[in-house]
């Protein structure tokens, strides 16, 4: 297996986004089902685990602390702060306190003594990026994280961060359907040496082979709010996948594969970090390494499935207020 750069760490090309076993898409599996999927993905040569403080306002930390820490020499980790659960409401605060407090109980919950990459989870608006990087900084210098990242940022704010302090990983939603970052931050990125971490990097199970009933989505399912999910957009949007169909079959693979090779093939400093509940998903998406797309299908994909061609936003009127990346 090749390698990618993050910060000062060699990591396989695909990571684990961990959220899924805690929070977001309905009802989370039972722990033995979580821990295993976990153990498999280090079994599987994955060496990215990517969670948070937001993911179950702080179970998807502890999940991941309490089955890897016996492997933790095995794997990079990655955590977030800024974004968090209060009261059981989720809040933004980029404070430097806050973040390290946020740190603090983090490194409990993980069984860890420094967190491999900490990540910046938003960036509070009401706080200069500059303040909450700087108190980022200190916590290298205390010992307690190793590198920085960023999420949802545009490449404006990503150079801002980067003149306070070397800016390790830079994180957002990127697929064939969400092309925001090849406005400016890929590009940015590559010129800081920054990685791009792409999560959602099958489109929150969209560009799958699975039909998603999007009608019945559990009551706490994220996506009920989110525009390309609706009824209507979620049927306008299948009518896309026939033409990711064609190249699965011409390099005998699955759309999740093909997706995650597109994104592979789209620049060395990009890694995704797909999520799932699923062994048997899991397993499909690391042999996603396995396939080569030609230029030609590169193209065709990209033709078939972009900005001009998917019906809805990403996000909603309100959430989209609390990011920072670029938008067409």
């Amino acid at each position: 297996m090749s390698f990618r750069k993050i910060g000062p760490f060699q990591v396989a090309p695909i990571g684990l986004g961990c959220m899924n076993l805690s929070h977001a898409y309905g009802q989370p599996p039972a722990f033995p089902d979580a821990k295993a999927l976990l153990e498999r993905a280090l079994d599987l040569g994955v060496t990215l685990f990517d969670t948070a403080a937001l993911y179950g306002f702080g179970a998807n930390e502890t999940l991941v602390g309490e089955v890897l820490t016996a492997h933790r020499d095995r794997f990079v980790l990655a955590s977030k702060c800024g974004m968090t659960g209060v009261n059981g409401q989720r809040v933004i605060d980029g404070r430097p306190a806050t973040l390290k407090a946020t740190c603090d109980a983090a490194l409990k919950r993980l069984q860890t003594e420094v967190i491999d990459l900490y990540y910046l989870h938003r960036w509070d608006k009401t706080v200069p990026i500059e303040d909450s990087v700087g108190a980022l900084a200190e916590l290298v210098q205390a010992g307690k994280i190793r590198a920085i990242g960023l999420s949802e940022v545009s490449a404006a704010t990503l150079r801002r961060a980067h003149a306070v302090h070397p800016i390790a990983a830079l994180q957002t939603e990127y697929s064939l359907w969400t092309r925001n970052p090849e406005i400016a931050v890929l590009d940015a990125c590559r010129e800081l040496g920054t990685a791009f971490v792409a999560f959602s990097p099958v489109a929150r199970g969209f560009l799958t082979d699975r039909v998603l009933d999007v009608a019945n989505f559990d009551p706490k399912d994220i996506r009920r709010a989110m525009p390309r999910f609706t009824p209507s957009h979620y049927a306008a949007n299948r009518q896309l996948l026939p033409a990711v169909r064609t190249v699965a079959d011409e390099v005998g693979g699955t759309i999740a594969q093909v997706a995650l090779a597109w994104l592979l093939q789209r620049g060395e400093h990009i890694l995704p970090i797909p999520g799932t509940t699923s062994l048997a998903h899991l397993e499909e998406n690391m042999h996603a390494l396995d396939l080569h797309l030609s230029v030609a299908q590169m193209q065709h994909l990209e033709t078939a499935v972009n900005a001009h061609t998917v019906v809805g936003t990403r996000y909603n009127s309100a959430t989209q207020t609390e990011i920072d990346t670029e938008e067409f």
